[in-house]
């Protein structure tokens, strides 16, 4: 039996903080994973997870196609585009290295699975610095990215709707807990739009040459991701009724 294989790109951080004490100051730097809940998920779904974490994706995202096809799914969560595009080899040696944005919009035309997750490091993110606009990523995606900062902060929580397409997306839960924060977004005309916050996209789907992709335009952890969401008794199955629709 194939090996249903998750490949989650991103999600952590480090902090580095620094401490005044009257006259005296210190550092401390620590590591944070935003992706404990979602992980639990996946896994609870029959699916195996394998986490790149955000620092360690510049030297070891695959270079060759062969590699990401090892991967039923790949996932891109609160990574920006130039942690894909900077191997360690171009920017600490000036050597060519292959463009990892094309290689998975390659990845997807040939029947791979993306799914690019929100976040301030997601799409055009925070002063437009993840820079997904106009990539070949953005080409696979069911949704057009905005040439600028995208994010929209919403601390009194938003409810998302059941977009028009929401029946596409068998066994997904129909009413979802607030949310408080997402990516604007643009809805491609061939995209089925599942979700909505307002009239802007929440979960859309689409499919693409042989393969499929969706845009989950919100968090899959802290913060835009509420405690409320993170807790919910359906978080499991949402994202079950995703991978599943990705995979199929």
């Amino acid at each position: 039996m194939k090996k249903r294989r998750v490949l989650l790109v991103g999600e952590t951080w480090i902090t580095t903080a620094t401490h005044y004490k009257g006259w005296d100051h210190f550092t401390s730097t620590t590591f944070h994973d935003g992706a404990v809940f979602f992980k639990q998920a996946v896994k609870q779904n029959g699916f195996e997870v394998e986490h790149l974490p955000g620092h360690l994706a510049p030297s070891l995202f695959p270079t060759m196609l062969d590699k990401l096809f090892k991967y039923t799914i790949i996932i891109l969560s609160d990574i920006g585009a130039n942690s894909l595009l900077l191997h360690d080899n171009t920017w600490l040696r000036g050597m060519p290295t292959p463009n990892r944005l094309e290689l998975i919009a390659e990845y997807v035309r040939k029947g791979g699975r993306l799914l690019m997750v929100g976040g301030y490091m997601s799409f055009q993110g925070i002063h437009g610095r993840a820079a997904y606009k106009g990539t070949p990523v953005e080409e696979v995606l069911p949704v057009e990215i905005l040439p600028f900062d995208d994010r929209r902060e919403c601390p009194q929580g938003v409810v998302p709707e059941p977009g028009p397409d929401f029946k596409v997306l068998n066994g997904a839960p129909k009413r979802l807990p607030k949310l408080l924060g997402y990516n604007r977004t643009n809805l491609k005309p061939d995209a089925y739009l599942v979700y909505q916050i307002g009239h802007d996209p929440l979960l859309a789907l689409m499919e693409e040459g042989e393969g499929k992709a969706a845009a989950w335009t919100s968090d899959i952890g802290p913060h835009w991701c509420s405690d409320e969401f993170l807790k919910w008794a359906d978080y499991s199955k949402l994202w079950g009724a995703i991978l599943h629709w990705l995979e199929g």
